[in-house]
């Protein structure tokens, strides 16, 4: 028996083809449901808006002449043995099928390469049983529309969106695929190129392209692929101990899987994430995504985490809460230092000082204990200051916002879901809100704002450096010139004792030689963090040629002069347990293998006589950066660093520095 319900919306939709309609409109007739077989080819020209696009291979001259057609035909003729019609139907399709690839090819000027998914886009269509005209127009705006321009391995912006969102939504599967080095584009490339297309049965792309079509969303294919992912994590996770390729070819099959009948849920559940998925990312990102245009590649592939709008921010914690319990609610974060918090914050701001997690860590394990009470207390309560999504605030200027991510990423660590971080920080608020900061921002004191005050801006960030401390580098810079091996022996303890040496006072005599390495240099070891020419901000050794050891045994080698435990910390905050090992010529760094107790891998084998600074931070001593380069005329051409945190610093300090200064003496 026929459902009556089936039948309306049916026949609503034959009469909506009838007259003049839109995606929308058919969206909000069929909802997604899979379209009749008579009906599709109207239903996806409409939604791909070709159905009024004449017939551009009348322009096609026939000549199939392409530097690398006998590729392309080697690829068609395989496809079409897949097919099942007959041989007539087969010739008829292989002389569309090369005629359509070969004209779009020298319409665009673009060169067919094997794999490239738009032979697997146009098996669907072909099913279709259109004209040819009507099959190049839907193959065209599916390649324009719906295909990230930047999913390739030179640009992966694709990639780098996916992995964000998968941290988002599942931190502890994502670092579990970063730790076993699986990248995006080892096993959703195709899903990207061809929509599922080269993964999936026909009759499962057929029903997936109807949702998608209708929904005329881009950016579903994320969604789409990030709960493929997720699906399958209980059997990855599982695969705790198989290599990267089998993890990468376990999820390139996963979408093999899927049944038509399963379409429908997998398409509900893609949208449900999609809904409970911040907005503003997406928004800035669509037009580089989709139009082929270059934008800076660094925006996705070096955020720490999702990054989030200031426009999206405030709409959403000065918006009346919906009575959608699913709608993405932020609980927002202030990491700046206190006194840059008191002088302007939102009103639905929660503060956590970021300064604690080095100074006092007990006090900032229970400061995030309380904001976790707090954060579901906002929940209880429906306050505007409620939500699940924790948007992190840093200051908006580099020297700050370090901490703040280092703050970000122990939540990552932790594997808190929801994470994301205010693009700007705090000048973009300010910004945001322009003339009438003071409105919109409580407790703002224009006299001690970092945007508003100039004074302000020399108290935290760029400003560390005090008179004493330029005055001592002004006199240490003419030392060095004078060649003094005193001088240097006394930074030495300096940078051990910053508070009880001041090298300004000591007597200075002009009669020991320096080492060549630092002549007419200026100074290389200091207390403060500085701005470099840098050259080339390397990884040190490349990944895949990283030696793995045991810990102990390294340790006990007779080489080793001291071992420190520390946290290497990268530039995007992320921290790894390690060790610091010095010899009598080398920094070596051991990161422990996190899921294979007693196991390291060897990321860092420094000569120490590469290293040119090493600087600690006045507010955070154990925070030590190592950097490494080579002498540029009257300066310091840094061409790499390493950063930790050494309980014990001023120790490591001292015995890097006698090493260096050891080896300066045999030179």
């Amino acid at each position: 028996m026929a459902n009556p319900d089936e039948d309306n919306w049916v026949s609503e939709l034959e009469g909506a083809l009838l007259e003049e309609c839109s995606a929308t409109d058919i969206y909000c007739i069929c909802k997604g449901k899979p379209l009749p077989e008579a009906l599709r080819p109207e239903v996806w020209q409409i939604c791909l808006d070709v159905r009024d696009k004449g017939n551009q291979l009348d322009h096609f001259n026939e000549i199939f002449d392409l530097p690398n057609q006998n590729v392309l035909r080697e690829d068609w003729l395989e496809f079409c043995l897949k097919l099942g019609n007959s041989e007539d139907d087969k010739l008829s399709v292989v002389s569309d099928l090369e005629s359509i690839l070969t004209f779009y090819c020298k319409s665009r000027n673009l060169k067919y390469d094997r794999k490239n998914g738009w032979i697997d886009i146009l098996l669907p269509l072909l099913a279709l049983k259109v004209p040819r005209s009507a099959t190049y127009n839907l193959f065209e705006a599916i390649r324009d529309t719906y295909i990230p321009q930047s999913s390739n391995r030179k640009s992966g912006n694709a990639f780098h969106i996916l992995r964000l969102l998968l941290l988002y939504h599942d931190p502890e599967l994502c670092s579990f695929l970063d730790t076993k080095r699986v990248t995006p584009d080892m096993y959703c490339l195709m899903w990207f190129q061809s929509l599922f297309a080269a993964t999936c049965g026909l009759p499962v792309v057929i029903n997936m392209w109807d949702y998608y079509f209708q929904q005329s969303d881009p950016f579903f294919i994320f969604f789409l692929s990030l709960i493929m992912v997720i699906n399958a994590r209980e059997q990855i996770m599982l695969m705790k101990n198989e290599s990267r390729e089998d993890i990468a070819n376990s999820l390139i099959n996963m979408p093999c899987a899927l049944e038509a009948n399963d379409v429908g849920d997998f398409c509900s559940l893609a949208q449900y994430y999609a809904m409970k998925t911040p907005s503003s990312f997406r928004r800035d990102l669509m037009q580089a995504l989709y139009s082929g245009r270059e934008v800076d590649s660094t925006l996705v592939s070096q955020a720490l985490c999702l990054p989030i709008s200031v426009s999206e921010l405030i709409e959403n914690t000065s918006t009346v809460r919906s009575s959608n319990v699913d709608a993405v609610r932020f609980f927002l974060v202030d990491c700046r230092p206190i006194e840059q918090y008191h002088a302007g914050h939102l009103p639905t701001a929660f503060h956590l000082d970021c300064n604690l997690m080095l100074q006092e860590p007990s006090a900032f394990s229970t400061a995030v204990q309380g904001l976790l009470s707090a954060q579901k207390q906002a929940i209880a309560i429906n306050s505007n200051a409620g939500g699940e999504h924790l948007c992190f605030l840093g200051s908006g200027r580099n020297e700050e916002d370090q901490y703040t991510h280092m703050v970000v990423a122990s939540f990552l660590q932790k594997h808190t879901k929801y994470v994301s971080l205010l693009t700007g920080g705090y000048i973009a608020v300010h910004n945001y809100f322009g003339e009438h900061a003071n409105e919109y921002l409580q407790d703002h004191n224009p006299l001690a704002c970092i945007v508003c005050a100039p004074s302000a801006k020399l108290k935290d960030g760029d400003g560390f450096k005090s008179a004493s401390s330029n005055d001592l580098f002004g006199k240490i810079s003419a030392a060095m010139k004078s060649k003094s091996a005193e001088v240097k022996g006394k930074l030495f303890e300096y940078i051990v004792n910053p508070n009880n040496s001041p090298v300004q006072e000591r007597h200075v005599s002009s009669s020991d030689k320096i080492g060549k390495r630092y002549r007419n240099v200026a100074p290389v070891f200091s207390i403060d963090d500085d701005q470099d020419n840098v050259a080339s901000i390397q990884g040190g050794e490349d990944e895949d040629t990283r030696e793995i050891v045991p810990i102990q045994n390294w340790l006990k080698s007779p080489d080793i002069i001291e071992h420190f435990p520390c946290d290497e910390v990268k530039l995007n905050g992320l921290m790894f347990k390690s060790h610091l090992i010095v010899t009598d010529s080398h920094l070596i760094v051991l990161r422990e293998i996190s899921e294979k107790k007693g196991i390291a891998e060897v990321i860092v084998r420094r000569p120490l006589s590469a290293v040119v600074k090493i600087t600690a931070k006045k507010r955070h001593p154990e925070l030590i950066t190592f950097k490494y380069g080579v002498p540029d005329g009257d300066s310091v051409l840094i061409s790499d660093m390493d950063r930790f945190l050494i309980p014990n610093a001023n120790k490591a300090i001292k015995i890097v520095s006698d090493q260096i200064l050891k080896q300066q003496t045999r030179e």
